[in-house]
């Protein structure tokens, strides 16, 4: 890449943003083209405010308790699809509450299924149950 001088910064600068805004208007008209928009450049992801932990132990039990499947027959196959499916399309809670992408979920999702973390999936579910019987009463009051 050349260097520029301090003289030809301006004009490199113009040429720039000549071929920035050329660039615009293809996407613009090839967008437009196809009903499309900017958007489906980058994949919208689903926000939870829970932690990548809890995320894991959310859907781990829907996958054991067979709520949620890919493949009904080959659990190997059933719980990875699951997971590269978190990966692919949740954030969750990270440091100081920011949504954070999840590079890869399986450390979670192996800690959800070990006997070492009963006690923390026993709270994660009283946790749960106790925000659906909340859910149950608001509805019931209605």
């Amino acid at each position: 890449m050349k260097k520029f001088t301090f003289e030809e910064l301006p004009e490199a600068v113009a040429d720039l943003y000549g071929k920035m805004e050329g660039m615009e208007r293809f996407f613009d008209n090839s967008s437009s083209k196809k009903g499309l928009s900017f958007n489906h450049l980058t994949k919208e992801k689903c926000c939870t405010y829970l932690n990548k932990s809890d995320l894991a132990q959310l859907f781990y039990i829907l996958m054991d308790e067979k709520i949620f499947f890919f493949d009904d027959h080959n659990q190997k196959r059933n719980r990875n699809k699951i997971q590269v499916f978190i990966e692919d399309n949740f954030t969750y809670a990270g440091d100081g509450g920011l949504q954070t992408d999840i590079d890869t979920i399986s450390k979670q999702f192996s800690e959800a299924k070990g006997f070492t973390y009963k006690d923390k999936q026993i709270r994660f579910l009283e946790n749960i149950i106790g925000t659906l019987q909340k859910r149950r009463e608001k509805l019931i009051c209605w």
